[in-house]
């Protein structure tokens, strides 16, 4: 990966995003990509938009999600200790412990997630599935009226975690679902920009993925595509604990994930593969039976249709303040979405 591609990776993870408040994540993609592109913008609801050849007929979509999970302050009591909710899908006992950042009106306020400690527990406690009304976080206030000094009811609330380089190519980081996905349209915008395209492409780093969708909604019926892939995160299953016979083999390193099923057109999904086969760009095929939880069951049924695939890159730990992604498949990725669309000729039927 090269420098300057590393770099927005990081300032992108390290970004706050959760959904509804993605602002600082979409600065930083904007900025990246607004040299490259023939137009780019935001839309009313945060989509960040970057397309290149604009009189094109035929109109391809590259959407990456970029928000991520998250807290919302619902209440301050009056000892100043902050109750939160779900901002997206969070297994709470990953929370206990872990340093915060409340994103307050006058700037970031640092805290930490308390749960009553397991030696002042009765032991009926000790079995109970932990929920996320049990915990709170603490911003060191003496009292509610300090604490309102420098946090609200609706701030939201990230991990205080960052990222981290591991061994070989890996990396750990919050957020990595989905703004990785948001990383590869960038990229792929700032790759294709240097070549004669045939086509109209349209780079979406959309937002609102973990809460329904709506970023997707709205930029697809808004911008017309003919076609879209989908760029996410996909489950490893390379690590103990996961049967690769009931969630299918999907290895970190190994190259983006491929899928056959509802949400793949036909066409689209076998040219794909096609493509990474004939220029030896290692893959992996998953089957993806029914329709699925991200934002391309709403591209594709947009307006009067579009054809869909996804191009996923294998996350350990989804839904965690450490996540584990390759470097290596983020630029395989990359490689294979810019190749399928330079190549792409100006008019073409999807119809299976």
């Amino acid at each position: 990966m090269k420098k300057n591609s590393e770099q927005f990776l990081v300032d992108l993870l390290n970004a706050p995003s959760p959904s509804g408040f993605e602002q600082p994540a979409a600065k930083v993609f904007r900025d990246y990509v607004k040299g490259s592109a023939d137009e780019c913008y935001g839309d009313l609801l945060g989509n960040s938009i970057a397309i290149l050849n604009p009189k094109a007929s035929f109109r391809f979509l590259v959407d990456g999600h970029i928000d991520e999970i998250g807290l919302m302050v619902t209440h301050i009591d009056e000892n100043g200790f902050l109750y939160v909710t779900q901002i997206g899908g969070w297994d709470p006992s990953v929370l206990v412990g872990q340093r915060m950042k409340v994103m307050g009106p006058k700037g970031p306020v640092p805290g930490v997630v308390g749960r009553k400690p397991i030696h002042m527990m009765e032991p009926d406690e000790k079995g109970k599935a932990l929920r996320i009304q049990d915990l709170w976080v603490d911003i060191g206030a003496d009292g509610r009226d300090e604490a309102r000094k420098v946090v609200s009811v609706g701030d939201s609330i990230v991990v205080d975690s960052y990222y981290q380089k591991l061994r070989g190519n890996n990396f750990c980081a919050r957020g990595c679902d989905d703004k990785i996905g948001a990383w590869v349209v960038a990229e792929v915008i700032r790759a294709l920009s240097r070549k004669k395209l045939n086509i109209c492409v349209i780079g979406v780093a959309s937002v609102m993925e973990e809460v329904g969708h709506a970023g997707a909604v709205v930029s697809a019926y808004g911008l017309k595509p003919n076609a879209a892939i989908a760029v996410e995160v996909g489950f490893a299953s390379d690590f103990p604990g996961i049967e690769a016979k009931l969630h299918g083999e999907a290895k970190v390193g190994k190259g983006p994930l491929l899928y056959r099923g509802s949400n793949i057109n036909p066409v689209l999904g076998a040219e794909l593969i096609k493509t990474a086969e004939a220029l030896k760009i290692p893959h992996q095929i998953l089957g993806w039976p029914r329709p699925g939880g991200t934002n391309l069951k709403d591209i594709q049924v947009s307006r009067g249709g579009v054809a869909t695939a996804h191009v996923d890159v294998a996350n350990r730990y989804m839904h965690t303040p450490g996540e584990i992604i390759s470097q290596t498949d983020l630029d395989l990725a990359v490689k294979l979405i810019a190749a399928y669309l330079e190549r792409h000729p100006a008019k073409k039927d999807y119809r299976p």
